[in-house]
């Protein structure tokens, strides 16, 4: 199964500061037929106003992903954390006990990400941050993973989740595979561009929920970012 969600019907909100868009049940947005996707709870659609942003505050067992999409996000944390991630690269907070964090956007033009909140296998466990670097052609025409708990990941940002975070871009004409485990679910997003998935067309900021399917051939119907996530 492949159900495409528009971006135009995802929840939403505008505070000034910032436009969001929630593929998922958030904040005042409720709809209890989108509440997860498996162990993906979260899926937040932000742009972020010039030197504004999110103020501290807490978490607690959860793994948070920031992908910076344009710009980029400042994170500082009650662990004496402090770091900068631009376009194209990932941080990773795991909640774990607790942890209070703020993320500015401190530049001159808008920021964008997507944060991404998934299910921890094991809750109590001490709170930590990272963030890496990720060359835009190094997922040039296949998908790479930049996040995930799986072993065989070994290179990518560790997160406590049976969970994997991957990103392609694809020029227009360009088309890339990913293989599905058992048991598992898929949710894509095109963060620019536009492809077809199965048959099925899916614009930027559209969400792909994806199961019951063991492999997904992804074409890129313009120059296209894709960012996927893996989990049970």
């Amino acid at each position: 199964m492949i159900d495409i969600r528009p971006r135009a019907e995802l929840g939403s909100a505008q505070h000034g500061w910032l436009d969001t868009r929630h593929h998922f049940s958030f904040a005042e947005y409720h709809d209890p037929t989108r509440m997860h996707w498996g162990r993906l709870r979260v899926w937040n659609d932000d742009s972020i106003a010039p030197h504004s942003g999110f103020p501290s505050h807490p978490h607690r067992d959860m793994e948070i992903i920031t992908y910076v999409r344009k710009g980029a996000i400042t994170h500082e944390d009650s662990l004496g954390n402090r770091g900068r991630t631009v376009a194209g690269d990932v941080q990773v907070m795991s909640a774990g006990t607790g942890i209070t964090h703020s993320e500015y956007n401190l530049e001159e033009e808008t920021t964008e990400i997507f944060q991404i909140w998934i299910y921890p296998d094991q809750s109590g466990l001490p709170p930590a941050w990272g963030t890496l670097s990720f060359p835009a052609g190094e997922r040039a025409g296949s998908f790479v993973t930049l996040a995930s708990g799986m072993a065989a990941d070994g290179d990518a940002l560790s997160i406590r989740a049976d969970a994997r975070l991957v990103a392609a871009t694809l020029s227009a004409g360009q088309v890339a595979e990913y293989q599905i485990g058992a048991e598992r679910k898929v949710y894509m997003v095109a963060a620019s561009g536009r492809i077809e998935v199965g048959e099925r067309i899916a614009a930027a900021g559209d969400g792909v929920a994806v199961r019951d399917e063991t492999q997904l051939s992804i074409k890129a119907l313009e120059d296209s970012e894709i960012v996927l996530v893996d989990v049970r």
